[in-house]
């Protein structure tokens, strides 16, 4: 009898284990569908020309998305001067007040921001930006881009410095270090691994965005240098090309699509690869 209750078991074990297994590899499933016909329909489009040249009008042979690439570059950049030092000044507020009143608050603030739909802080940043100056612009779009990663960098600066030993402050309080020395010194550098890594995936969420552009940035079928003026970027470019009757532009749009999901996946492999390399042991 109890053979075959430890049979039952080990059946019934072997059961439950295949059934994860096989949910686990099914929800990769449109991952991995999604990547193939993005490289299928992509690739054939990506070349030289492609990256380096300005798009043409319909007709014309060639021409390519490199207005949409650099303006991805220069909104990413924007965004990045605008959020870092923002989201880590508050991650690091929110650590070291963790249970006042107003870390609760603020805490509350960027639970709620981080579940706002981007389109929300599209027009949240149309009106504070693009109607005073009367004109979509870069900027518009790097403000727009950067409240979407502030709350992906306070937490990740928030979590990854309550993982600290507190020893380590006290140590460098308890040797006469001024408590902003101690914050540079000490504590920043410790978690910087978690800190980067928080930033490259804000990174990987806004390079996809599109709906907040669509009310800042708006995008731009020349080279704009001008941070004051409206510029191109990828998602707005697929969405353009997508949304047209003309099948050369089809192309086009999975050939942009193939760079951006290229961009997204390096973001994450680099946050993957800092988070093993720099791993802090304590």
């Amino acid at each position: 009898m109890s053979d075959d209750h430890a049979t039952a078991r080990m059946i019934k074990d072997k059961a439950f284990r295949g059934i994860v297994i096989f949910l686990a590899c099914f929800s990769m499933l449109p991952l991995l569908l999604i990547l193939y016909f993005i490289t299928r329909n992509g690739i054939a489009v990506i070349n030289w020309e492609f990256l380096t040249q300005l798009p043409r009008p319909i007709g014309e042979d060639g021409g390519g998305v490199f207005n949409a690439v650099a303006g991805t570059a220069i909104l990413i950049v924007l965004s990045s001067i605008l959020s870092i030092p923002f989201g880590i000044t508050t991650g690091i507020y929110l650590s070291e007040k963790s249970e006042g009143k107003i870390a609760h608050i603020v805490r509350l603030c960027v639970v709620v921001l981080q579940g706002t739909p981007s389109i929300v802080i599209g027009i949240v940043a149309y009106i504070w930006v693009v109607a005073p100056f009367h004109s979509f612009s870069a900027i518009s779009g790097g403000v727009a881009l950067s409240i979407m990663m502030l709350p992906v960098i306070i937490k990740a600066t928030e979590e990854t410095l309550k993982l600290m030993p507190y020893h380590l402050k006290e140590a460098s309080l308890a040797l006469g270090v001024p408590y902003y020395k101690t914050i540079l010194k000490v504590i920043l550098p410790t978690g910087i691994s978690g800190i980067l890594t928080g930033i490259l995936l804000s990174l990987a969420r806004i390079t996809g965005e599109t709906a907040p552009l669509l009310f800042t940035a708006f995008g731009n079928q020349f080279m704009n240098w001008n941070l004051f003026k409206p510029i191109d970027s990828l998602p707005y470019r697929i969405f353009y090309y997508a949304m047209s009757p003309y099948p050369e532009w089809h192309a086009f749009a999975w050939g942009a699509s193939f760079i951006l999901v290229a961009v997204v996946l390096g973001f994450n492999l680099i946050a993957r690869g800092v988070t093993a390399k720099w791993k802090v042991q304590f």
